[in-house]
This record gives C-alpha cells, sequence and structure tokens, in this order.
C-alpha cells in the first residue's frame, strides 16, 4: 500500500477548506435525476424485467412523430431529459466522493487504498442486497468493482492515470459503436414481454420476484459490465475535475464550470437529440455516449444557477441535504417505487396501465418532493443518512495503518 503523501509534490492534491456545497447540490440532483429513468421502469408492464426483452426506456421519438399530443409529448421530453444523463452525472461525483477520500487519508497519515477498500467491499455488500431485494438495475455494484480498481490508480502518477482515463473512453466508445451498428444490420422488431413476467410484478408475491432476479441476474447485471470503460473515464474525469477546482466557489471554479456548460451542452444535446431521433436501434449511444457528455455540461448549467441563487434558497437546501445523504436517498426512492408500483403493494402499475403518461410524471413529482422533505428534516436530526451512518459505523471499526 502506498501513502498519498509520499506521492511528492507532483501530486499534491487541493488542500481541503469547507464543505463544497455545489458537490451536494450536484448528488441530490443526480439522485433525483435518475429516478427518472427508474420510473419508467418500474411503471412499465413486466417492470425492470421488460428491459431484457427489448423494452425501449429511452424517449419515444417517433411515437410522437406519429401522434403529437400533449401526453405524447410531455412523455417523450421528460424521457429525453433523464435518459442516461443523470446516471453519468451520478457516476462522475463517485469519482469525485472518491477523490475526496483520497485526499482525507492523506490528510490524516493514512496508506491508501488502506481502510477504503473494506469502504468499497460495503458498498459492494449493500449493491447486493439492493439488487436481490429492490432494484434489478442496481449501479452500486458497478461503482464498488470501479472503485477499487481506480483506488489503486490513484497510486500513480497522473500521466498515467490520464492515458488509463481516455484508453477506456476510446474502447467504450468503440463497443458502442460496433453493438449499434450490429442492431442496425439485425433489424430486428423488439419482441413482446411475456405474459408470465407481466403477471409476476402485477400478481406476484416479493419473494417470487425475489426469485426472478437471482435466477436472471447474469442478464440484470449486463448494464455495469458493458459500461464498465465508462464508469472508469467518468471516476477519473471526476478526479480531475475535483482536483482542478471545478467545484469551488471561487472564479476558477465558476470559469471551469463555465466552459463545462458550453462545450457539455454544445456538444451533448444536439448529438444527443440526432441519437434519439435515430430510433431504438442507437439507444446504446444515445444513452452511454451522447448522454455522458450532456451531463458533463450539466455541472456547468446547475453550476451557474446555485451560483445566481447565492448558494441559498429551500431548493438549494434541500436537494443539499438530500446530497449528503445521497445513497440513503437512492435506496430509499427505490423501496417506495416498489412498494407503490408492484402487486405485492400498492400495485398501481397494473390499476393504471394504459392511462397515459400522467400519473407516472405524477409518481415521479410526489417521491422527488417526499424524499426533499425527508431529508431535509432527517439531517435536523442526525448527521448522516441511514446508509451512510451503516456504512461508516461499519468500516471504522477495521484499524487503519499509517504510512
Amino acid at each position: 500500500m502506498t501513502s498519498p503523501a509520499s506521492l511528492g509534490a507532483r501530486e499534491a492534491t487541493p488542500q481541503p477548506a469547507q464543505r463544497l456545497e455545489l458537490l451536494d447540490v450536484l448528488r441530490g440532483v443526480a439522485i433525483l435525476g435518475t429516478l427518472a429513468t427508474n420510473v419508467w421502469l418500474f411503471t412499465a408492464p413486466g417492470a425492470e424485467a421488460s428491459v431484457l426483452f427489448g423494452a425501449d426506456v429511452g424517449p419515444p421519438a417517433k411515437a410522437v412523430l406519429a401522434d403529437p399530443s400533449a401526453a405524447a409529448v410531455a412523455e417523450s421530453a421528460f424521457r429525453f431529459a433523464a435518459n442516461g444523463k443523470f446516471l453519468a452525472l451520478l457516476t462522475l461525483l463517485f469519482g469525485v466522493g472518491l477523490a475526496i477520500q483520497f485526499e482525507s487519508a492523506a490528510r490524516r497519515g493514512e496508506r491508501w487504498p488502506g481502510r477504503y477498500l473494506w469502504r468499497a467491499l460495503f458498498l459492494l455488500f449493500e449493491g447486493i442486497v439492493h439488487f436481490t431485494l429492490i432494484f434489478a438495475w442496481d449501479v452500486l455494484m458497478g461503482y464498488a468493482a470501479v472503485a477499487l480498481l481506480v483506488a489503486w490508480l490513484l497510486t500513480r502518477s497522473r500521466r498515467a492515470q490520464a492515458v488509463v482515463m481516455w484508453v477506456q473512453a476510446t474502447l467504450h466508445v468503440l463497443v458502442m459503436s460496433v453493438l449499434t451498428a450490429g442492431l442496425v444490420v439485425a433489424a430486428e422488431p423488439a419482441s413482446r414481454v411475456p405474459a408470465e413476467v407481466i403477471r409476476l410484478y402485477a400478481e406476484g408475491s416479493y419473494l417470487d420476484q425475489v426469485a426472478f432476479r437471482l435466477a436472471n441476474a447474469a442478464a440484470l447485471r449486463i448494464e455495469p459490465v458493458l459500461t464498465f470503460g465508462l464508469m472508469v473515464f467518468l471516476f477519473l474525469l471526476g478526479v480531475r475535475l475535483f482536483r482542478a477546482g471545478a467545484f469551488a466557489s471561487d472564479d476558477n471554479g465558476r470559469r471551469i464550470r463555465g466552459r463545462l456548460l458550453r462545450w457539455g451542452l454544445g456538444a451533448g444535446v444536439p448529438l444527443n437529440i440526432a441519437t434519439t431521433l435515430a430510433g431504438p436501434d442507437y439507444f446504446l449511444v444515445d444513452r452511454y455516449v451522447a448522454a455522458p457528455i450532456v451531463a458533463v455540461g450539466l455541472i456547468g448549467l446547475i453550476g451557474v444557477l446555485v451560483d445566481r441563487a447565492g448558494g441559498s434558497g429551500r431548493l438549494v437546501r434541500s436537494m443539499s441535504a438530500l446530497g449528503r445523504m445521497a445513497l440513503s436517498g437512492y435506496v430509499t426512492q427505490n423501496l417506495i417505487c416498489m412498494l407503490v408500483c408492484y402487486g405485492f403493494g400498492l400495485g398501481l402499475a397494473s390499476r393504471l396501465a394504459g392511462t397515459g403518461p400522467w400519473w407516472v410524471l405524477g409518481l415521479w413529482a410526489a417521491v422527488c418532493t417526499f424524499m426533499l422533505v425527508a431529508a431535509s428534516l432527517w439531517l435536523r436530526w442526525f448527521r448522516q443518512g441511514p446508509a451512510e451512518a451503516l456504512q461508516k459505523a461499519v468500516v471504522s471499526r477495521i484499524p487503519s495503518r499509517r504510512a
């Protein structure tokens, strides 16, 4: 193991002063943004399993062209705004969190990765529990695996980190391009979700759904496998932006965020529109290539909005509170949707099937409102969210080794 401090002056990281409020706001936005995509899975026929049968979770752009009704336009715009962008933003922010942990270990004179390895392994355990008991498309397991690699990479030179970062980005784009070409050439229509799968989520028991996830774990875990290179890139990009001061409230931070806004949205939005209009065959490029570029621009956009609000205001404070307990928020919002939508709970997904997108949008808004209020109230009484407190209690029992 290596001491972060021993990497020398050429590897010096910024000295912390105060908590970066913008990071908390960004995390809160990312959590609610991921729900904006996941809510369509909870409410679809076959729910989370529908993706296995070719269900498109992206914006139904062609449906809008055929039926430009208010409901179709609203659904398409909402799904376009959410698809892939906040997942990429959340991934990048996990990389920022890793950089903060690295810096913290350096201040304490601890070896690296040291106790952080146990933190990543505990996150992997939490992801397995979340996948098994709540939501098949969990992101925590993938983040834990990438964190183990990137934690080691932080002991290498910054030049080595940059090489890995851009090699992974290049390989990811190549893989997505090849797979997309295969989809275009095959041009096979999406298969229908089997009736027994629809019944499983509309009428089946909770234990039946758990058994289904475990029986189909290999297929349901395909996303982090396909996007491993993207996650490595975004983690390292988060580290790089943190070290550059992109999240600070000074002139340098605002200057960097301005560039992120111009380049991320300027390049990402037109590409994202093009891949969306191209149709479902281009889903991989749309979600995993274009959307991450837009996510970088969102850092700049949200930063500008927070700066204009002066870092205050009820919404900013509530979003910041949710960001401080992002792990708890992520798990809780998925748990709520599971209980509201699936048959063993309220069963609204089947009861309201075919009524249009408005109730889905209302569900998302209601859960978001609850999460913002609950996070603000929770942090009045506790310093951390429940999941964060549990993780800290477990990892803190592991003795750390000095450098």
